[in-house]
């Protein structure tokens, strides 16, 4: 048997080397699907938001007015439909409680800008009637809303 090599047991591997082989624990942390699940939601609301436009269905009259710049707080909205109901943003009001309700909005808000929209099959004579009512309570900065793209007094449409 002659000059023999002496092999340990395990392999060649002692006890000091038994933990060498497992890798240390990572400290990171894996940011690839919360940037995945952000850009999917950004997706989605930008798909979403146009359809959340709040109002009422109604044909607004062509002007050659430009848009009216916009603001840091909501703007308030009072829609004339052509059946004659109105609303205050959404909820419809009775016209006798229209002063009433606009004098408790006014008192919270900072801003008295409001926004008209009345439908163009609407009397003049009732628009002005609103009107009235818009500023008698406290609304006196009223924007009358119109679709853009009608004719001009010149006689050409832009």
């Amino acid at each position: 048997m002659g000059a023999g090599v002496m092999q340990r047991k395990g392999g060649g591997k002692g006890r000091r080397s038994r933990g060498r082989g497992r890798p240390a624990a990572m400290a990171e942390i894996n940011v690839t699907p919360f940037v995945d699940v952000m850009l999917v939601l950004l997706i989605i609301f930008m798909v979403a938001a146009p359809l959340l436009t709040v109002g009422v269905p109604v044909e607004l009259p062509k002007t050659a007015a430009q848009a009216l710049p916009s603001e840091q707080e909501e703007p308030l909205t009072i829609t004339l439909a052509a059946d004659g109901s109105i609303q205050i943003q959404t909820t419809v009001t009775p016209a006798d409680q229209l002063i009433a309700k606009l004098r408790a909005v006014a008192a919270e808000r900072d801003s008295d800008k409001i926004f008209l929209r009345a439908d163009g099959a609407i009397p003049y004579e009732r628009v002005m009637q609103v009107m009235g009512a818009l500023n008698a309570a406290g609304f006196r900065n009223i924007g009358l809303v119109t679709d853009t793209g009608g004719p001009t007094l010149d006689g050409q449409s832009r």
